[in-house]
């Protein structure tokens, strides 16, 4: 998994079993993350929307990212799995999410798989997302299921990931799904440029902290035609980038290396205030969150003030480490499209109907499929065993 920060790479090895025919049993065996490489983290914050690319620039990254994709996934089978498993599952890195308003017309990830199936001799899930666009759907956020049956008997509860973009499943009879809005993926791009590049991100909020909230900036950004769309809704760096934010300082008459902490308080409050709205909209009595931004202090404290009453945890309280729990997920799915399973809720992604996910490149040996489920599991748990390497 490398998700909208692409700051690393993250492999999570998971024995999945089903314990009946409605429910799904997991263990982690163990989970570990990889520094994306500096030279494709370079050509991807070079390559990524706004910024033109070309052909050529899109064929190195997508070789590139498979080539690392195939050595984490090396690295994780070793580690974990005495050298061999059953599935190798990838997110693909998203290059380009094509929105228009509230629909997604198309989306695509990079990482050629091929690269993994020949580096770990093993069949591998891919582009996930496409055949949910396809139906109509979003093609995010496909963390929701995992979400719905991990935590669907919950009353009131919400499922929160702060990845570069954050997201929110409702879960309940009729789950919902969606992107918020930014998460850390406006404040990673300010720090960046603050720091001259020797920082990525605002580490245990430290510049938060010492900033200042701009209220002009804050509302301006909070008037974004993003955040009054009705779910389902997604989004990306194609639309919350450093030229974005450029655009709006320069619309308040603000320099960001001038008052670089003050932003980082501003952005932060952005995103805090963004997700306690759609928080406040279902109400919700809890919430569990994962994601890098599960780790900014600041970020949290300001959650918790904006909702109180409102019990929030991390999803580590459910067996999942929290920087674990997206390719967990799609670990998860990778599993149900082996079992001929949809990976999808039409209520969450706004798809037409459930979809069986991805595509599958075969192994170095015949590819051999499990016989097809009988029925959709509705439950799933998480037993323990973590190891964190």
């Amino acid at each position: 998994m490398s998700g909208t920060s692409y700051d690393a790479i993250d492999a999570v090895a998971v024995d999945v079993w089903f314990a009946g025919p409605t429910e799904i049993r997991s263990r982690i065996i163990g989970h570990h993350a990889t520094p994306m490489p500096a030279p494709i983290r370079a050509a991807l914050a070079a390559a990524l929307p706004p910024a033109a690319t070309s052909a050529a620039d899109i064929c190195r990254l997508d070789t590139g990212l498979g080539q690392a994709f195939a050595e984490a996934a090396r690295s994780a089978l070793d580690r974990f799995c005495d050298g061999t498993a059953d599935l190798i599952v990838t997110s693909g890195q998203t290059f380009y999410h094509w929105v228009d308003g509230s629909s997604c017309l198309g989306t695509l990830q990079l990482g050629e798989p091929t690269w993994i199936a020949e580096r770990t001799a093993l069949p591998v899930v891919s582009n996930l997302r496409t055949r949910d666009v396809t139906c109509g759907g979003q093609g995010a956020p496909l963390v929701s299921l995992v979400d719905a049956l991990l935590l669907g008997s919950r009353d009131r509860c919400g499922a929160l990931n702060i990845g570069g973009i954050a997201n929110l499943t409702v879960v309940g009879p009729a789950p919902i799904a969606y992107d918020v809005g930014p998460g850390n993926a406006l404040l990673d791009a300010a720090v960046t440029v603050a720091s001259g590049g020797s920082e990525s991100m605002d580490v245990d909020g430290a510049r938060a902290r010492r900033g200042a909230v701009i209220p002009a900036l804050l509302e301006l950004l909070l008037r974004d035609p993003f955040f009054a769309l009705p779910p389902p809704k997604s989004t990306g760096k194609e639309r919350f980038h450093l030229d974005y934010l450029r655009g709006a300082l320069a619309e308040v008459g603000l320099d960001l290396r001038e008052h670089a902490d003050d932003v980082i308080a501003t952005l932060t409050r952005l995103t805090s205030s963004a997700i306690a709205a759609e928080c406040r909209r279902h109400d919700l009595a809890e919430l569990v969150v994962s994601g890098g931004g599960a780790d900014n202090p600041v970020l949290m404290e300001e959650l918790t003030a904006a909702l109180p009453g409102v019990a929030i945890r991390r999803i580590d309280s459910f067996g999942i480490a929290s920087s674990a729990k997206e390719a967990y997920a799609f670990a998860v799915l990778g599993f149900l499209t082996m079992h001929g399973l949809p990976a999808t809720l039409p209520s969450c992604t706004g798809a037409d109907r459930p979809a069986i996910l991805g595509s599958i490149t075969p192994g170095r040996g015949p590819l051999r499929l499990p016989p097809p489920a009988a029925t959709m599991p509705h439950r799933l748990s998480v037993q323990s065993g973590l190891s964190v390497r």
